[in-house]
């Protein structure tokens, strides 16, 4: 998600992203998290964290090599891609359009909404 964010407003120079943090980073849309997302995503770190110490001492740049990337590391982000997809749409996506249609709707609301303190969003329940 955040990939197909920052190619739409960072963009690219030939074929590698250009990154600005308040471009990309700040103005990223998230949606309100709740404990269940939480404990589901953070489940989803640890599964690809663990997939990556079986491989030691592999290096990230051969585990994350498109080619020869271990199954059990490529499922453990498949997982975490398909819950991160169900979080901001409640399935899969079908294309990287319809991922920054709904990033963009949600950058809208986002842009748009009164600004809360961060004293008011912490006290909001999750």
């Amino acid at each position: 998600m955040h990939l197909v964010w920052v190619a739409a407003v960072c963009g690219k120079m030939k074929m590698d992203y250009r990154y600005s943090n308040t471009l990309g980073w700040n103005t990223f849309p998230v949606p309100i998290l709740t404990n269940k997302n939480k404990a589901d995503l953070t489940r989803c770190a640890e599964d690809i964290l663990l997939a990556r110490e079986t491989h030691f001492p592999a290096t990230i740049a051969d585990l994350y090599d498109a080619e020869a990337m271990p199954n059990d590391l490529r499922a453990a982000h498949d997982r975490n891609d398909e819950v991160i997809e169900r979080i901001y749409l409640g399935r899969r996506f079908k294309n990287d359009t319809e991922r920054l249609e709904k990033l963009f709707e949600l950058y809208t609301k986002m842009s748009v909404a009164p600004a809360k303190s961060s004293k008011t969003r912490l006290a909001a329940p999750a």
